[in-house]
């Protein structure tokens, strides 16, 4: 039973490993704090998985997870973490990040990081292509509220790249 949890988590994780390393990229500009909040992230995951009901898709429920796990780790700070033990199986996910290095990307990461919480997130799941409603679902705020922030986030983020390449 529990490898059958296992290989089902695993399957739906690298399915969406992109969201935790897009959200420690976008929220930490320290490699080794990225790095971290990558496995701080898939513990909670993991942690988490036995009550996740399927009630929304994966993607949806691992934002969400992944997206309090990052913020509260900026408040918290790294206080001391209780550790439970994973088996080797859980410890093989691959780590790399696939985030493009060209010199536009970086500017936009940088941009981002610039943003206030709320709008990291709400710019991180509109990049992934997640509509009006998921988002809200997510962040905790209104479909419309949504498209009011995502208005004001896109004309915030141009003149941030903007004062950047000046």
């Amino acid at each position: 039973m529990k490898e059958e949890l296992e290989g089902k988590f695993l399957d739906s994780l690298n399915s969406n490993l992109g969201i935790i390393h897009r959200v420690c990229r976008i929220y930490f500009t320290d490699a080794d704090e990225r790095q971290d909040m990558f496995q701080e992230i898939v513990y909670q995951l993991w942690k988490s998985y036995p009550g996740f009901q399927e009630n929304s898709k994966f993607s949806t429920w691992a934002y969400r997870v992944a997206l309090n796990t990052a913020i509260g780790g900026i408040r918290k700070r790294y206080k001391a973490i209780k550790e439970e033990p994973l088996s080797e199986r859980l410890l093989q996910i691959a780590e790399s990040d696939h985030a493009g290095t060209d010199d536009r990307m970086i500017l936009m990461y940088k941009s981002i990081q610039k943003l206030s919480d709320i709008d990291k997130a709400i710019v991180l799941l509109y990049l992934e292509g997640s509509d009006n409603e998921e988002t809200a679902s997510v962040v905790g705020i209104t479909s419309n509220y949504v498209s009011v922030k995502l208005v004001r986030i896109k004309k915030q983020l141009q003149e941030l790249m903007k004062k950047r390449l000046d």
